[in-house]
């Protein structure tokens, strides 16, 4: 039985993948600062939400593997540098997992039905995926790993929200515009073969 084509990985596939692993990579390179001194802001997580909008669930996901791997053997790709098998022990832990499950969920909303994004559909993915989801991973490990209440810790990410939300709005802005401008970005292989299935056989003059 074959595998649906929303989940075949070909090379094309394999070349985007790296490239949002590349590009969430390449936003930590000017580096976080920590609030609380716990878990650093970086403009990484907008980066996830490109991912995920864009590459849809299961693609958008496994960039922040392949990003995640790339740390885990010591690669700094973190914000700050940072990289190594620590920082999935430290406080930041659960918002680095959260990025993963972040990704699917955006790309599950925004592709709804393989459909290509919608305004609605894209506010409402990148949202529940790029923030709700994050902090749902990101909140309890923090309080965990710093031996904080939960309610305390919660109030305290409340810092990272303002700068999420403006995050959430350029992906928003930036998704939408590409898939004005090169919609064929947006679609799964299945998307595009019954596309072009439909389109009229066109004679030598030019009419259908």
């Amino acid at each position: 039985m074959s595998r649906p084509a929303s989940t075949r990985i070909d090379a094309t596939d394999i070349a985007r993948i790296a490239v949002f692993a590349a590009i969430v990579a390449v936003l930590g390179l000017p580096g976080g600062f920590s609030v609380f001194g716990a878990v650093p802001i970086t403009a990484q997580t907008l980066g996830v939400m490109l991912a995920g909008a864009i590459l849809g669930p299961w693609r958008g996901a496994l960039s922040m593997l392949v990003l995640l791997a790339l740390v885990a053997v010591g690669l700094p790709l973190l914000s700050g540098g940072r990289g190594g098998i620590g920082v999935f022990v430290g406080p930041s832990a659960g918002y680095l997992f959260g990025w993963v499950v972040g990704a699917f969920v955006i790309g599950l909303i925004v592709h709804a039905g393989g459909r290509t994004p919608t305004w609605t559909r894209t506010i409402v993915g990148i949202i529940t995926g790029g923030i709700i989801t994050i902090y749902a991973f990101g909140i309890p490990v923090q309080a965990l790993v710093t031996r904080l209440p939960l309610a305390e810790t919660a109030l305290q990410s409340t810092v990272f929200l303002p700068g999420d939300l403006i995050k959430a709005a350029l992906a928003v802005a930036i998704t939408m515009t590409l898939a004005r401008a090169y919609p064929r970005a947006f679609r799964t292989r299945g998307r595009v073969r019954a596309d072009e299935e439909r389109e009229p056989v066109r004679d030598e003059a030019g009419v259908s």
